[in-house]
This record gives structure tokens, C-alpha cells and sequence, in this order.
């Protein structure tokens, strides 16, 4: 019988990585969660879970007790809120890893790498959410009912230009366009926020979409881009006539609900391959 490899967890925030450690405990694989303080979700553990909280100034004694808990494999999941000056108030470790990544910590993308770096230097082995749950991983084409039309696939044209200049630059993942427009892109508030300001620059007429991809150069094992019931309702709350989303190369919490939603409230949740739109 084949042994399976322990895995690490370090969960931020959102459903994600309270489905993965559901997983572990139906399929029997043995596991160790680091609950990032203020962003993993409270009732993601309990003294039947083994896990240890720690603040994100924390992640050099966080990956140690990984390495002391014999983890072979980590999965970082889940979204990290803009930190406290007290969250990065960081420990010896920690400190010594600002020190040695330097101005690599300036991008979203540069630190992550470093991370991964650091966590295989303990002898571990970062693993994507999709090696360990394939089925998280959107679909391409259309996931419901309605279909993005015309003016919708010029504007995701458009979008997916945008989007990928903007990830090209370490800045963002999403950007909201309308009958050309560009209403907003996404920088480090969030899909949410950027949703929510959108709503303030839409034009009369015809809705718009959000367009998330995968930046470029970005490491599929991290911090890929995610959409879930909660972005279905923020979009329809904006007034946009869908969301097109990178397939094969971004996440989709509880897809079965979000096409429900989706189908329910008139709009169009789409997996595109971006180069259908660069031709």
C-alpha cells in the first residue's frame, strides 16, 4: 500500500483551505495546518486538527515547525489580507529572510518565490492546490446557462490585453472593462474592492465583465487567480454581464454554486484561454 506524503498547509483566508483539509481527512492523508492570524477563517481548526496560528511576521518559526512536524509537501492557499504593523513585526528567522531576499520582496511575485525557496530549502516540496485537487481548476468555456455575446467577447478581448500587461508588471490579476472601457484594474485591495468601485464608473447601457488570468511569469503553485459564489454576487451588485476567467489556470470555489448563481441572476461565468483572444 502507498504511503501518502504529509502535507503542510499554510491557509489564509476564503473557503479554499477549509476544503483541502476536508480532503485530507476523507482520503486519509496525514497533514499539519499553519492558520495565518487575521486571514484563515476561525472555524477552520480545532483541537482535532493539528495546526499551529501564527502572525505572517511569523513565517521563518512557521516553516521550522513545519519541518519538525516531517511535512514532505506544502500548499499555500487562500488570501492574506494587507497586514498590521504588528503582523510584520517579524521574528529572528523571519528578519533574516528580508534581509536575504532584499528588493526582491518589492513584487507580489518576487516575495512568493522566495517563499517557495525557502520553505524547499527545509527539505519540503511546494505542491499547487491542483496537484493535490484537480477538480478546483476551471473549466474552459462556458460554465452555465448564458453565454457572453458580441459586445462581451470584445470586451474580454479587450480585457485579456489589459490583464496581461498588468500581470506582466507584478500589479494585479482582474481588470473590469465595458463596451471598451476600462472601468478598473486590480491592484492590492482585491477583486472585491475592485468590484465595488467599478459600480461608481459604469457607463449607461451595456453591462461589462471582469476578466481574471494568471499573470505571465507566475508560479502555478501560488496565489492563483480565484473566483467563487461571493465574486457572482459582487459582479451582478456592479451591474456586469459576466466573468471570464483563465481555464486550466485559476480556481473556482464550489463550482456547482456558482453556476447556480450565475444562472439565476442573468450572467455568464466563462473560462477562456487567453490566446483565443490575442489572435
Amino acid at each position: 500500500m502507498t504511503t501518502q506524503r504529509k502535507l503542510g498547509i499554510i491557509a489564509g483566508g476564503g473557503a479554499i483551505p477549509a476544503q483541502l483539509v476536508q480532503h485530507c481527512l476523507k482520503s486519509g492523508r496525514p497533514f499539519f495546518v499553519l492558520a495565518i492570524e487575521g486571514n484563515a477563517e476561525k472555524n477552520l481548526v480545532n483541537e482535532n486538527i493539528p495546526h499551529q496560528w501564527i502572525r505572517i511576521g511569523q513565517a521563518g518559526t512557521g516553516f521550522k515547525r513545519l519541518a519538525d512536524e516531517k511535512v514532505q509537501d506544502v500548499v499555500m492557499i487562500g488570501t492574506i489580507r494587507r497586514p498590521s504593523f504588528f503582523d510584520l513585526v517579524p521574528d529572528l528567522r523571519t528578519t533574516a529572510f528580508f534581509a536575504k531576499i532584499g528588493t526582491r520582496s518589492l513584487g507580489d511575485d518576487g516575495i512568493l518565490r522566495a517563499l517557495v525557496h525557502e520553505i524547499e530549502a527545509e527539505g519540503m516540496t511546494v505542491k499547487g492546490i491542483h496537484e493535490v485537487m484537480s477538480e478546483l481548476l476551471v473549466r474552459e468555456g462556458v460554465l452555465g446557462r448564458h453565454k457572453p455575446d458580441k459586445q462581451a467577447q470584445e470586451d474580454i478581448k479587450r480585457a485579456v490585453e489589459v490583464a496581461t500587461e498588468l500581470g506582466r508588471l507584478d500589479v494585479g490579476q482582474a481588470v473590469v472593462v465595458q463596451q471598451g472601457l476600462v472601468l478598473g484594474v486590480e491592484g492590492i485591495e482585491g477583486t472585491d474592492a475592485l468590484l465595488r468601485r467599478c459600480g461608481d464608473y459604469r457607463r449607461k447601457g451595456d453591462g461589462g465583465v471582469l476578466v481574471k488570468l494568471r499573470k505571465p511569469q507566475q508560479d502555478m503553485r501560488i496565489d492563483l487567480p480565484t473566483i467563487g459564489p461571493c465574486t457572482v454576487s459582487r459582479a451582478k451588485e456592479t451591474g456586469l454581464k459576466g466573468i471570464a476567467v483563465h481555464a486550466g489556470n485559476s480556481l473556482i470555489v464550489d463550482e456547482a454554486e456558482v453556476i447556480k448563481m450565475a444562472d439565476k441572476v442573468g450572467l455568464f461565468v466563462v473560462g477562456v484561454n487567453p490566446d483565443d483572444y490575442r489572435k
